[in-house]
């Protein structure tokens, strides 16, 4: 989906990209996360291709790994753990690339790209183990020094958004994971556990200084009663790039926008 009432906080719940719809206030979606949760009320796993906008800042044109439009391959899992998530997400990059391999060696032979097809189970290195590592902007320099897929894993709550799932065993301290890719093409999917507790949702929303009234829609699902569920999206344009070897996103897809250029 392209709009809706609700979406992604992400760094800045007020950056809306706000349209009038038939009298009713939409946003551009950042992503689809409550609507995935909200979907399991039908469905016990979902996969879809999301269409997602994120205004990101005009600095971001210079990353080589930003668009303000992309799309997502998003899945959600009801009664499902990180564990769970984790052992998906490397089942179907190595899949991806196996059968990318083996079918388009033409291809492969153009952009000039070995691909490298690793083995699972990935690496995981915690969020403070990284930072210690690499710095506040650890994602980049972690990305150059491996050589296979890396899963940073253990956030702190208040790097993360208000519907990441807090640690039982370990407050303050967040069930999600970002998959790294090596080669300096940063970073691949994110995702975790979800926080389904109304009462929890709240305290979050409050504490990351979000009105309530802004997740007043999703809030009245959670009320009702989320699942508990873990899922992650992956770029598909950033796995384009990795898998081809392109330094430039903006060749991954037709009328690429990038971050503070006007673009068709």
């Amino acid at each position: 989906m392209i709009i809706s009432p609700i979406t992604d906080p992400l760094t800045d719940y007020r950056v809306r990209g706000e349209i009038e719809c038939y009298g009713f206030r939409y946003q551009l979606t950042k992503s689809m996360i409550f609507h995935k949760q909200i979907s399991l009320y039908s469905l016990p796993r979902i996969f879809t291709f999301s269409p997602n906008v994120r205004i990101e800042p005009s600095k971001r044109r210079l990353s080589d790994k930003h668009l303000i439009e992309f799309v997502q391959l998003d899945l959600e899992v009801k009664e499902a753990s990180r564990e769970d998530l984790l052992a998906i997400g490397e089942e179907l990059l190595v899949y991806i690339l196996t059968r990318v391999k083996a079918a388009f060696d033409a291809e492969l032979k153009f952009f000039r790209r070995e691909l490298k097809i690793p083995n699972a189970p990935f690496r995981r290195m915690p969020y403070s183990e990284a930072v210690e590592a690499c710095g506040t902007y650890y994602e980049h320099e972690l990305s150059e020094s491996i050589d296979d897929p890396l899963w940073l894993v253990d956030f702190p709550e208040e790097n993360r958004e208000f519907y990441d799932r807090e640690n039982p065993e370990k407050p303050g301290i967040l069930l999600d994971m970002d998959l790294i890719y090596p080669e300096g093409y940063g970073e691949a999917l994110s995702g975790g556990e979800r926080e389904y507790q109304y009462e929890k949702i709240k305290r979050r929303i409050k504490q990351k200084g979000i009105d309530l009234k802004a997740y007043e829609i999703y809030l009245q699902f959670a009320e009702k009663g989320l699942f508990p569920s873990a899922g992650f999206g992956i770029g598909i344009e950033r796995l384009t790039r990795y898998i081809c070897g392109i330094q430039q996103i903006a060749e991954t897809r037709l009328f690429a926008k990038l971050p503070g250029i006007l673009g068709l």
